[in-house]
């Protein structure tokens, strides 16, 4: 029973062999092809020898915007960015892009995953952005899932009764800063602690591990 117990409290049971990567982006606009991506953050999950989901590691780019994108003025008045900032210290999408994509690739292999699946908050638009970015700088190992996603405000909406972020976190007792919000890096920490208290809330309901395996 033991050997049970402990082969499930895996990253790779748990998720059907998925490694999830939970992801938050800033961008100029709402057109993945079109629009620019300004700013990503990614934070790894690791999962206890009793089975409880932490975070893990966290990487974060501020990025420079690609040749010829289109940059949406309401969205840099709503998300406050200046791509033009020297002192953003922005990279550009490949290099973002390839830096993640090889620590997922690492991850996957550390935790006998199959492949990596993006975790967000309304998460077909983080997908899609990431997705198109790794097409344009023509990274070719890209780890994600084409389609399938973990979407954290589906599940919250199942879970908590509210879809947004800040209003999830506080329906699940986490401190939520809206000074803060809309910042890659924080929005990103607070979506992975949002999954995080959702899975571990499952498991404490004694919804996991399930009684029969399929």
């Amino acid at each position: 029973m033991t050997e049970i117990t402990n082969h499930l409290n895996t990253l790779s049971a748990r998720f059907r062999g998925f490694y999830p990567i939970v992801i938050d982006l800033e961008t100029a606009g709402f057109d993945a092809n079109i629009n620019a991506l300004l700013e990503i953050a990614s934070i790894t999950l690791r999962m206890t020898e009793d089975g409880w989901l932490k975070l893990d590691k966290t990487l974060h780019f501020h990025i420079k915007p690609f040749v010829g994108s289109v940059l949406v003025p309401e969205a840099l008045a709503f998300n406050g960015i200046d791509p033009g900032n020297p002192l953003r210290g922005a990279v550009s999408e490949y290099e973002a892009l390839y830096t993640i994509f090889q620590a997922v690739h690492e991850g996957i292999k550390r935790h006998y995953c199959n492949r990596a699946i993006i975790v967000a908050h309304n998460a077909h638009f983080d997908h899609s952005f990431v997705m198109a970015a790794a097409d344009r700088v023509g990274l070719k190992r890209n780890p994600f899932h084409p389609f399938a996603t973990f979407d954290t405000a589906a599940l919250s909406g199942l879970v908590l009764g509210q879809t947004v972020l800040a209003k999830a976190c506080i329906a699940a007792n986490i401190p939520f800063d809206n000074t803060q919000a809309h910042s890659a890096l924080y929005d990103t920490k607070q979506t992975a602690v949002l999954f995080c208290e959702l899975v571990n809330r499952w498991k404490r309901m004694g919804g996991w591990p399930l009684t029969m395996q399929y």
